[in-house]
């Protein structure tokens, strides 16, 4: 379970989509998040189906490789299904006890449930077709206005982009350990709930202690090669925005258009 996380991961391919630059595909993400919430009607859904399909083709990043990030968030996707159903007035189609599921509460969850798939799908793109480094440079790029209000730009993103790179190393790392006290004679399966949280102790031990020697060890390499913050600093690879970025940015903006006037018309449409 957690190697299918794919969040935090780069998949390393040779596509056009690999090639944009970092900040159009910050932008595009947020504007396809968007656009999720924007959608009422089941065309615009299709309209953000087909979208997502193009997007993973060029990518090149095989479609069993992204669909398996979502085997980490079945639990919690079913808990908000569960309760959109039960919880949304209108015509009960089934009742059982003091449950019962209506037919508009079916209809919200189906949307909740695309919506919720669609969003990890695509913030998951974003980082198997980005490098840290990109990430950082991207994100540093588009924050850097804010440095006008003395806001660290620089710190933050290198921050978050250490956190996300670092989502794979801790997975990593737990699976290790599980396995480590598996072969010792732990259990962290049977028993009840008290029993469970009592035995992940023997896991989250060694888990923090690696966590804390990692960031140590990070802290000195990042000190050995003199690093002091963004102030001064060059960048090895400057970002600059080529003709392929320009048209990925005309293609957000038309499919963004659609998506609002399927909003506004909404009534004519399914």
């Amino acid at each position: 379970m957690l190697r299918d996380i794919t969040i935090g991961q780069y998949y390393p391919a040779d596509s056009i989509l690999h090639r944009l630059d970092p900040r159009v595909k910050f932008i595009v993400t947020i504007v396809f998040i968007v656009s999720l919430f924007v959608n009422n009607t089941w065309t615009a859904y299709l309209v953000s189906t087909v979208f997502l399909a193009a997007v993973i083709k060029i990518s090149k990043v095989p479609f069993r490789f992204i669909v398996k990030g979502l085997k980490a968030v079945v639990i919690l996707l079913m808990i908000t299904l569960f309760f959109n159903m039960i919880f949304t007035p209108g015509t009960p189609v089934f009742h059982f006890w003091i449950i019962t599921i209506t037919k508009e509460g079916i209809v919200t969850a189906v949307r909740m449930g695309i919506r919720l798939i669609f969003l990890i799908i695509g913030s998951s793109l974003m980082t198997l077709t980005t490098t840290p480094n990109q990430l950082t440079d991207g994100l540093e790029r588009l924050l850097k206005p804010l440095e006008k209000i003395k806001i660290p730009v620089h710190d933050i993103a290198m921050i978050m982009s250490i956190a996300l790179r670092f989502i794979p190393i801790l997975l990593e790392e737990t699976d290790k350990i599980m396995k480590a006290q598996i072969a010792r004679g732990a259990d962290f399966e049977s028993g009840g709930l008290m029993k469970k949280i009592k035995s992940m102790v023997p896991l989250l031990v060694p888990l923090f202690i690696s966590a804390f020697r990692r960031a140590n060890d990070l802290a000195m390499a990042m000190e050995a090669r003199c690093y002091h913050g963004g102030s001064g600093r060059t960048q090895m690879k400057p970002l600059r925005y080529h003709g392929r970025d320009f048209g990925a940015y005309i293609i957000a903006a038309i499919y963004f258009a659609v998506c609002i006037l399927m909003r506004i018309f909404g009534r004519y449409l399914l």
